[in-house]
């Protein structure tokens, strides 16, 4: 472990020209480059011909998750513009119960213009569905560099989900520079986003379409799905020296029973759509770890931390921690397991379950260029060099990868 902490981030660093940095996606979702990293050699092709590079039988994985319209802005009678980002709900604490709520929630918030909002309540007037209602936002405790902000509205037949609607925008990465669109509400979410809670997209699955899918089925690919609601510390850079001074944000997963003991049909193996897919499945071996010595565990103890994977003996097998996943799980009459992973996924980490990876192109200095090196055994400045050399567009609406270490 002591030699993946002491990794430096600026080992990781590339020059990422502004003019490859996609602003828009192309027209046609499917119609990205597409490079394949197959065993240190290099190729190109179109996004629709992925399922060439794949094989008949395998299992691969993508996060479901939705992308919610998480900036809140108020206006203060001085003309202030106060802006609220929902990151994380705090009360309920469960995504899917906190946007079922009717006149309060509670969220752990970032605030634009903090400095303009000393105290007081902000109150915006909304009309959702030809009725008026008054949205009210209340600034509680300080949390690192994010606020406890209390949210009440006066209509109870008005849910938290019909406010953020209404009345929240869709947060694009701030790396685009640019405002969010009335297209990015589509663009900016895959064809298969069912279960609302990020605050960014899984972009690689991005590039899926129905015909994309279809292809995959046709050829006998198995395709499941996880979810984990990406949040936005996915954007944080590295700003320590070495990567153990930086703290990896905790993000929300939930795995159903189908979907371990899918996975154990494929002996453990998958191929992951996207980092986000990757850190799920990843921290599903601890998590079976866990379980297995403790089978009275609650979700909360599921846990896993950021360095875990480092101090772990990797006493078990893959299918060895995923059947202890499902013995818990019918232990607890458990369909889906909803727990949270704080995984850092660097070069010195052993892959347990993804075998390929379908990724788009990484910002330089970040902590997924450190999952995909780990992933192609250190090769990562081959693949990068060879895209900007080919005309490669980088990150959220970029082109995409398939790698095969």
């Amino acid at each position: 472990m002591t030699d993946t902490k002491h990794i430096k981030i600026s080992d990781y660093n590339y020059i990422l020209p502004e003019e490859r940095i996609a602003k828009f996606p192309l027209p046609v979702r499917d119609q990205s480059k597409l490079l394949i990293y197959r065993h240190g050699k290099i190729e190109e092709s179109i996004f629709t011909a992925l399922p060439d590079f794949l094989n008949p039988g395998e299992l691969m994985i993508f996060n479901n998750t939705k992308v919610i319209q998480a900036r809140l802005h108020f206006y203060k009678e001085t003309g202030a513009c106060i802006e609220i980002f929902c990151l994380e709900p705090l009360s309920p604490n469960d995504y899917a119960l906190n946007f079922q709520q009717k006149n309060h929630v509670a969220w752990l918030c970032m605030i634009g213009n903090l400095k303009k909002w000393k105290d007081g309540s902000l109150c915006k007037q909304l009309s959702i569905n030809g009725t008026t209602v008054t949205l009210t936002a209340v600034r509680g405790e300080c949390k690192g560099t994010s606020h406890r902000v209390d949210l009440f509205w006066d209509n109870q037949e008005i849910t938290f989900a019909d406010i953020l609607e209404s009345f929240g925008e869709l947060p694009i990465p701030p790396y685009l520079n640019r405002k969010t669109q009335e297209s990015d509400k589509e663009t900016y979410q895959t064809v298969y986003s069912k279960i609302k809670g990020s605050v960014a997209a899984p972009t690689a699955g991005l590039h899926f379409t129905e015909r994309v899918l279809s292809t995959l089925k046709n050829k006998g690919i198995d395709l499941e799905e996880v979810t984990l609601h990406v949040g936005a510390g996915t954007f944080k850079p590295v700003k320590s020296e070495l990567i153990e001074g930086h703290e990896m944000h905790t993000e929300y997963i939930s795995v159903n029973k189908s979907t371990i003991e899918k996975l154990l049909e494929h002996n453990g193996e998958a191929i992951a759509v996207g980092t986000t897919s990757v850190r799920t499945l990843e921290s599903l071996y601890y998590i079976g770890i866990t379980v297995a010595q403790n089978p009275d565990a609650n979700e909360e103890d599921l846990h896993v931390e950021q360095w875990e994977p480092y101090q772990s003996t990797d006493s078990i097998s893959t299918t060895d921690a995923l059947q202890a996943i499902l013995k818990y799980m019918n232990l607890h009459g458990i369909d889906t397991l909803h727990t949270s992973t704080q995984i850092i996924i660097a070069p010195g980490y052993r892959y347990k379950i993804v075998k390929k990876m379908v990724t788009n192109f990484h910002q330089p200095q970040s902590t997924l260029l450190l999952l995909v090196s780990a992933f192609v055994n250190g090769d990562w400045k081959n693949i990068y060099q060879y895209a900007l050399k080919h005309g490669f567009r980088f990150l959220s609406y970029g082109d995409s990868s398939l790698l095969i270490p």
